[in-house]
């Protein structure tokens, strides 16, 4: 049976104190077209337990895993080997249990496992501090904006057109309880990242530049460049890292001159997992710690002067005035960070830019033979794992169709895009260390039958 706690009176009295006519009114800013007017017909009305697990099992089936074909997808999700001894270590009860370490005394191992994750996030980043995670790339990217705000004391964000384009709808809906204006634009299929007509737009009332590094068409903007246009202007540069692997290969964004570095951690120790859980990174130059979000391990030493470890600069929601709060995030990906950590301690810095430079490699060699196919053109001139190709037809058809033979050939920009329709042709396809020379003469194969 239902477990309904609040009577009538209950429910009336709440939706009066906050000034709502129905619970209907709650869900006012939903879509109508998103609600449900009654039960779903195609769903029985119950089944056995073994029927329902038949009936799961038939319709993950039909499902492609990526290892079960040349995989070539990528867009801020990326595929790399994972090493079983990280999947193992997670797996420890204390690790697997752990919550939210309130009681230093007794969880100084999933203090210091979080102090070591900060540690390697700002190094990776080339930043003086990082927090202890976040839920996703898209939500620190948000919490990046209205840091900036607070720094700033201005309304005015400017986000690249490479950034990807669900991080900048998830900063477009929390801009809209914040008031934050947020200047946002499709990009184009050019080489040129963009970084001029970008800077044209800084002006006094900007809080920061958000830059995607490397951006979601693959390409290397010069961040430095931004960096001093910026401040110029009193704003902040805020870099976007959806794929941290890049950065063995390539110069960190704080060494180039951003003062915030958000992004995703999924690629480091986290699976693709149908999209999630993933793992928000968020990291700072150490002037603007106290404004940043999430939570902060410290070291210290006890009464004894013994190394130990902290939660410091709490400044959430729940432990000061909700006024003063810098999030309303409560908690971290602690499990994911944890598999981050592991994954990264297990390369370590000549075994990050061993990896960067094998996914490097293949990336190459795949654009190099795609290139010769007729009608086809690699939009980059530089890149890491991922690039872009202008086709001469729609992407979607041809990824659909590719598909349906068992390639996944990578992301249309159409889906990215619905409605550019000057982005239709360009496909985004991601080679990393899981993609062998087989499965890019098997992309080439497939896409030049299809053009033919």
């Amino acid at each position: 049976m239902r477990y309904l706690p609040l009577t009538p009176a209950d429910r009336g009295d709440m939706l009066s104190a906050i000034g709502a006519s129905s619970i209907e009114a709650l869900f006012a800013d939903v879509p109508s077209a998103a609600l449900l007017d009654g039960p779903i017909e195609s769903l029985p009305g119950h089944a056995s337990e073994m029927a329902v697990e038949r009936h799961m099992a038939r319709l993950a089936g039909q499902n492609t895993a990526a290892g079960e074909a040349p995989f070539f997808l990528g867009a801020g999700a990326y595929r790399h080997h994972v090493p079983a001894s990280v999947d193992h270590l997670i797996q420890r009860g204390e690790f697997l249990t752990a919550y939210t370490p309130y009681q230093p005394e007794i969880a100084q191992g999933t203090l210091q496992m979080l102090f070591e994750f900060q540690t390697q996030v700002a190094r990776l980043y080339g930043c003086d501090i990082a927090n202890a995670s976040m839920y996703d790339g898209s939500t620190a990217a948000w919490e990046a904006v209205a840091m900036a705000r607070r720094i700033t004391k201005r309304g005015k964000a400017l986000l690249s057109p490479g950034l990807h384009p669900h991080y900048a709808g998830n900063i477009k809906t929390m801009a809209k309880f914040t008031g934050d204006q947020i200047v946002y634009d499709a990009p184009s299929l050019s080489a040129d990242a963009g970084e001029d007509a970008l800077i044209a737009q800084i002006d006094g009332e900007t809080s920061c530049v958000m830059v995607q590094y490397p951006d979601i068409l693959g390409r290397l903007p010069d961040l430095a460049k931004i960096a001093e246009a910026a401040h110029a202007q009193g704003a902040l540069l805020v870099a976007v890292v959806t794929e941290p692997v890049a950065l063995g290969a390539i110069r960190s964004p704080g060494e180039l001159g951003a003062d915030i570095v958000v992004g995703e951690g999924q690629s480091i120790g986290v699976g693709l997992q149908f999209g999630g859980p993933y793992l928000g990174l968020f990291a700072c130059r150490s002037e603007h710690v106290r404004h940043m979000p999430g939570r902060l391990c410290g070291e210290t030493v006890d009464a004894s002067g013994k190394r130990g470890f902290v939660l410091t600069l709490s400044t959430r929601e729940q432990h000061i005035r909700r006024e003063k709060a810098t999030s309303n995030i409560c908690t971290n990906s602690g499990l994911c960070a944890l598999a981050f950590s592991i994954h990264m301690t297990l390369l370590g810095g000549t075994g990050l830019a061993a990896l960067a430079a094998e996914n490097h490699r293949l990336a190459c060699l795949a654009a190099d033979k795609l290139a010769e196919l007729p009608g086809v053109s690699v939009l980059n001139d530089s890149f890491f794992n991922e690039f872009c190709l202008v086709l001469p037809t729609d992407a979607r058809a041809l990824v659909r169709d590719l598909a349906l033979d068992g390639v996944l050939a990578g992301v249309s920009l159409g889906r990215l895009y619905p409605g550019e329709e000057g982005l239709a042709n360009g496909l985004l396809v991601a080679v990393t260390e899981t993609t062998s020379e087989d499965d890019i003469d098997a992309l080439v194969t497939a896409i030049r039958e299809k053009l033919a």
